[in-house]
């Protein structure tokens, strides 16, 4: 098993931490060329080959959902249904299986925690248009790509699969596609290809890719920058973040005309300055309103209006999953994502790793509503899943004490 690839001390070793993966068969491959150049030296930065390999991936698996998306309502069968009756589509699979082919081939020995598993779509016949869609962005030669190679990828990162043990691990985490829901919609509801690295219980690299976000140096609000039908060139950033190093953006090149010119340059991103709860954005999921959380009480919001009164905050209409409110506070966007825990609805921390790391190396803070930091490595049940207490909030980091005091004091009081 290699170990070269963790670039750990003699110390340090992940061997015995999980189950050995049997190889994907041998494959006829594609150069596979890293294209994407760090913005900072790699020096700083231990798992920079790790990081370069995930944004390349992640670029590609952003290409197959923009095509996916353009016929997802052409084709029949492309969209399927979960037991918990969140969308699945093509993409999703096809994601998890291009993810999983690439890196497994890179860093065989690290092992991939995703979603999906290959039985929905053995029983319901759509391993054609997942081998279709995975076949024209991975790096290995189509002709020598089978049907039961994609498969065996998909299930080496299923829910079942990975069991960490009693002690912390090396592992990537991939959401294959955060916000689904507005996925399949067609509409310009944004949604995020999430890719993580943990090493012994830390995030140590995350990279966001966001095919329809809207690149708008005036923007106002996220219902603005969403009216993008006939501004194709404004479309696409991938987000990065490695540990010591920053989180920086670039404009997805590949999701524009190849006419287009614009500048593939790096961008150094930070949480805004915003020091008083009342001069906040705040951003909240679609499934979840306002009245809902604990600063209901104090402040009413105001959607996407600049003329905040006395004991009102603003509130940003954001039309997207949880990652891209992680994206909207590390770059600035907006000052506070606030995620409620409900009883009936399960969260997982895993899946907020990639934007963990990112708002974290943007100057921002995350966790639970009473002040703990979320803990990656806790015990999990049904996929790695944890309660945080009362839920997590996300901050620039400036008034993240604030608003826990005035949770606190409101719980008191009720």
């Amino acid at each position: 098993m290699d170990l070269h690839l963790l670039r750990s001390s003699p110390g340090f070793s992940a061997v015995h931490l999980f189950p050995r993966y049997p190889s994907l068969a041998p494959h006829r491959s594609r150069l596979f060329i890293v294209r994407s150049n760090l913005p900072f030296p790699i020096e700083k930065a231990k798992y920079h080959r790790e990081l370069e390999a995930a944004v390349e991936v992640v670029e590609r698996a952003c290409r197959l959902c923009v095509d996916v998306q353009r016929s997802l309502f052409s084709n029949e069968g492309q969209i399927v249904e979960k037991k918990d009756l969140t969308p699945v589509t093509v993409a999703d699979f096809g994601v998890q299986a291009l993810v999983s082919l690439e890196l497994s081939k890179l860093f065989p020995s690290i092992p991939l925690v995703a979603e999906e598993d290959s039985g929905f779509l053995r029983s319901n016949n759509l391993v054609d248009p997942i081998v279709s869609a995975v076949s024209d962005k991975t790096s290995i030669d189509e002709e020598s790509l089978s049907p039961d190679d994609v498969l065996e990828a998909i299930d080496r990162g299923g829910r079942n699969v990975f069991d960490m043990g009693t002690k912390s691990a090396t592992y990537w985490i991939l959401d294959p596609i955060d916000g689904t829901r507005g996925f399949v919609k067609g509409s310009p509801a944004l949604y995020v290809v999430g890719l993580s690295l943990v090493v012994e219980g830390d995030i140590v690299l995350g990279v966001m890719g966001c095919p329809n976000w809207v690149v708008d140096t005036s923007y106002k609000s996220t219902t603005d920058a969403q009216g993008y039908k006939n501004s194709s060139a404004g479309l696409g950033i991938i987000m990065i973040a490695h540990v010591g190093c920053g989180t920086w953006t670039k404009r997805l090149k590949s999701m524009l005309d190849c006419s287009t010119k614009i500048s593939s340059d790096w961008t150094r991103c930070f949480v805004d300055g915003c020091c008083l709860v009342s001069d906040a954005r705040f951003c909240i999921p679609e499934s979840q309103t306002w009245e809902s959380l604990p600063l209901s009480v104090l402040y009413k919001a105001r959607i996407d209006d600049d003329n905040i009164g006395d004991k009102e905050i603003r509130l940003l209409s954001a039309f997207c999953g949880s990652l891209c409110k992680y994206i909207m506070v590390a770059s600035g966007r907006a000052s506070v994502f606030f995620l409620r825990a409900r009883s009936e609805k399960v969260i997982r921390i895993w899946d907020h790793a990639v934007g963990m790391i990112c708002v974290h190396e943007a100057g921002g803070k995350v966790t639970d509503w009473k002040g703990s930091e979320l803990d990656i490595a806790a015990d999990q049940i049904e996929r790695r899943s944890i309660y945080p207490s009362g839920g997590i909030l996300v901050t620039n980091g400036n008034i993240h004490d604030q608003i826990l005091e005035m949770i606190s004091s409101i719980s008191t009081v009720a």
